[in-house]
């Protein structure tokens, strides 16, 4: 595959209010796959979820971030894609990685569509809603580097 290397994977995550979904990519960049979602009980405090997603860093070998991006439906810039924003800052600042915000419209939809038709029930979803999504988040950057490169 022409274009992509293969030496690092890429990292999706889905920010949510008091949960981080996180997903990464295969060694070739092909497709998504969640790995856990990070818990945290304060909106604000994000130091030790920072810590974890540094450590998946390490282990899986990062070379890129896709942080979701929650525009509004009208595409403005609300109050969480603000808080959005100030997060890929810290996190290009703490990782020394390039942080790609990716339009997550949706994708939190989707997931939840995915996990009803997949007869999750409702008590267990909200455990792997934010994986979902950032699984969803991850698969539509990477389906978007092989629609440019014509592979």
């Amino acid at each position: 595959m022409e274009g992509m290397r293969t030496i690092g994977r890429i990292m999706g995550l889905d920010f949510g209010s008091r949960t981080m979904g996180v997903a990464i990519s295969d060694e070739l960049k092909y497709t998504a796959q969640g790995i856990e979602t990070i818990h945290r009980k304060e909106e604000n405090k994000l130091r030790q979820t920072l810590a974890r997603i540094e450590a998946l860093i390490k282990e899986y070998e990062v070379e890129l971030i896709v942080l979701g991006y929650p525009k509004n439906m009208n595409n403005t810039i609300g109050e969480r894609a603000k808080k959005t924003e100030v997060l890929k800052e810290t996190l290009e600042r703490r990782t020394g990685l390039f942080v790609i915000l990716w339009d997550e419209r949706l994708t939190t939809v989707e997931a939840d569509r995915t996990l009803i038709e997949g007869n999750i029930r409702r008590e267990n979803r909200k455990n792997y809603v934010d994986q979902l999504a950032a699984v969803f988040i991850l698969q539509g950057y990477l389906d978007s580097l092989r629609n440019k490169i014509g592979v």
